[in-house]
């Protein structure tokens, strides 16, 4: 049974949503069929989510590059929020291509201030823009553009059960 559109988070909530939360998990295929399911910091510009990585997630995109990927917060079942993006991922090989790619410049900021200080230490007061680049066989950035999107915000569920 497909969500309710009355649960789904409002443009302004998905963006307060993925401006605010530090992780996200990505599920990629892994050699054969095995899903590779990761946590990893992000960045949102552009209705695409960047992530630097290295590793099996590189290859695996490289491989093939259909992936989803989570957004979510809270741990109550009625307090759930998230969004659900699926896609077509994207390795940025190089420092040109991420030169290049629209949205990168303020996905850099973004995640430069986001992390500044990692966690539970105390930011810098002048963030730094988050420098990583293209590195070895398999650091690299990866671009997911959604061709789907669910959301679903269970605060809502109390609205639908009142009517």
């Amino acid at each position: 049974m497909p969500l309710s559109k009355k649960l789904s988070l409002t443009d302004e909530e998905l963006e307060e949503l993925m401006a605010s939360n530090w992780n996200m998990r990505i599920a990629t295929i892994g050699p054969g069929t095995r899903i590779n399911l990761t946590p990893m910091w992000f960045g949102w510009s552009a209705g695409k989510i960047f992530t630097y990585g290295r590793g099996q997630k590189v290859v695996n995109v490289r491989r093939n590059p259909e992936c989803t990927i989570i957004v979510d917060r809270n741990e109550k079942f009625p307090e759930l929020q998230a969004a659900m993006f699926q896609g077509t991922a994207r390795v940025l090989e190089s420092a040109t291509e991420e030169q290049t790619e629209p949205g990168m410049s303020a996905v850099r900021t973004q995640m430069g201030r986001k992390y500044s200080g990692g966690h539970g230490k105390p930011g810098a007061a002048e963030p730094a823009d988050n420098k990583a680049t293209a590195v070895g066989e398999s650091n690299r950035w990866i671009v997911l553009t959604p061709d789907r999107l669910v959301t679903w915000d269970n605060f809502k569920l109390k609205d639908l059960r009142k009517k």
